[in-house]
């Protein structure tokens, strides 16, 4: 078996392991989880590295096993909390696993026929039938309430953080710990992987392993330290909140700029965390930005791989063709492809103004259009210098001062682009 273990470490997707861990990774095909909760009906950029830790799991000829908390969802993780999470419906759970498992259907292939494919559980079907004296009697009993009163998740909550920690809260690691030991036993699952913020839950569970599953019984723990930005502040936030990696949440426009966006330092990091380049090539496009950082060939090579891996290439050529709407050289016709949505991020911000569909029947001629009904410019002799000086475009095309504005020139049947000089846009919305 190749290395896994050294693979994480040169990425910086290392945190802490077990003793034994990296031997058994190299001894034989092993089948690891990672558990995702249900708190969204999508997952966002937060959880690409735990993602991409089963994606190199598997490459690596092991077996990954992605689990949706169907049971823990029901009660909440109170990792890395200082209050009490809000307890969601049963509906709304249900909506969430869905909307989960298909988010994860892109990376792994759950019907693929290879010794090693990867496998999709949720534990509310172990769990829902198992009653509450049945597992104080076969789970409760097995750890002690000082052992997981030691767990530093609990003990920030008992210690001042919130308003304490109530009973449900404080039974989630004893679940998580149960969902190892079903892996354990049901499909030789001899791994757990997490974030570092895991790691009290997950060693509950390597501790149950052994305390259930006899004199034989071995199980494992790994994860990955939590990324965080240059400057130290979260990752996985942009100013318009979480990146999800759904389209219909985050467009693919907005999810490339991300990445394009990320300062050298993080582009640095990033690379080798959330793309599969090999260590040569990371190492050659590292060197060929420091001699120019100005060319961001970091930034675009990161942001084109991760594009592609979560979306599609095609989906990137767009989300590049959208980008070089405001930086490059596009044309009339690039902006026809620009869906609604695309459109209006890729000129957020820009002054905007409405003009009635009727006005633009018999057409209007473009000095009353950059003037009165508008205000792009502040007087008609204004917007006369600036057409006769060749610097007012309309979607991207230079007009002259007999330029007439008709519904042939909108955008998606609704927006005009007037542009003067290289940088002043006005967006016109026809309604």
């Amino acid at each position: 078996m190749k290395n896994l273990v050294e693979e994480l470490k040169w990425r910086g997707l290392y945190h802490d392991s077990m003793p034994g861990t990296e031997e058994q990774l190299l001894k034989e095909v092993t089948s690891a989880y990672i558990g995702f909760d249900p708190t969204a009906d999508s997952l966002h950029i937060g959880s690409m590295v735990q993602i991409i830790l089963l994606v190199h799991l598997k490459n690596f000829g092991h077996q990954p096993i992605a689990l949706v908390g169907g049971a823990t969802g029901m009660i909440g993780d109170p990792s890395g909390k200082s209050d009490e999470r809000n307890l969601l419906n049963e509906e709304t759970l249900a909506k969430n696993v869905a909307g989960i498992k298909s988010v994860l259907s892109r990376f792994l292939d759950f019907n693929s026929k290879e010794p090693n494919a990867p496998i999709m559980v949720n534990n509310y079907d172990w769990m829902k039938e198992f009653s509450f004296i049945d597992f104080a009697r076969e789970v409760g009993k097995r750890i002690t309430v000082n052992y997981m009163m030691a767990k530093d998740s609990v003990k920030k909550r008992i210690n001042g953080e919130g308003e304490g920690m109530s009973f449900t809260e404080f039974t989630y690691q004893l679940i998580q710990g149960y969902d190892f030991y079903h892996l354990y036993k049901n499909n030789n699952c001899l791994l757990q992987m997490g974030g570092s913020d895991q790691w009290g839950n997950i060693t509950t569970g390597t501790e149950l392993v052994r305390r259930m599953g006899g004199e034989s019984a071995k199980a494992f723990a790994l994860t990955t330290p939590l990324i965080t930005k240059a400057d130290g502040s979260k990752f996985g936030k942009s100013e318009g909140g979480n990146v999800w990696l759904d389209a219909d949440k985050t467009s693919v426009y907005k999810f490339y700029q991300f990445w394009v966006n990320a300062t050298d330092a993080d582009a640095e990091k990033y690379i080798k965390i959330f793309t599969f380049l090999d260590k040569e090539t990371i190492d050659g496009l590292i060197a060929e930005h420091q001699a120019a950082p100005h060319l961001r060939v970091l930034q675009k090579k990161l942001a084109e791989e991760i594009t592609i891996f979560v979306h599609s290439k095609e989906e990137l050529e767009k989300a590049i063709q959208a980008s070089n709407i405001l930086f490059g050289n596009s044309t009339a016709e690039d902006l026809k492809k620009l869906d609604e949505k695309t459109f209006l991020e890729v000129f957020d911000g820009v002054p905007q103004a409405e003009i009635a569909k009727a006005d633009l029947e018999n057409g209007l001629d473009i000095i009353s259009v950059l003037n009165e009904k508008t205000g792009f410019f502040k007087s008609n002799g204004e917007a006369r210098r600036a057409l006769t000086a060749n610097s007012i475009s309309v979607n991207r095309e230079k007009i002259k001062e007999d330029f007439v504005l008709t519904t042939n020139d909108l955008i998606n049947n609704q927006f005009v682009l007037l542009q003067s000089g290289k940088k002043n846009y006005f967006v016109i919305r026809v309604v």
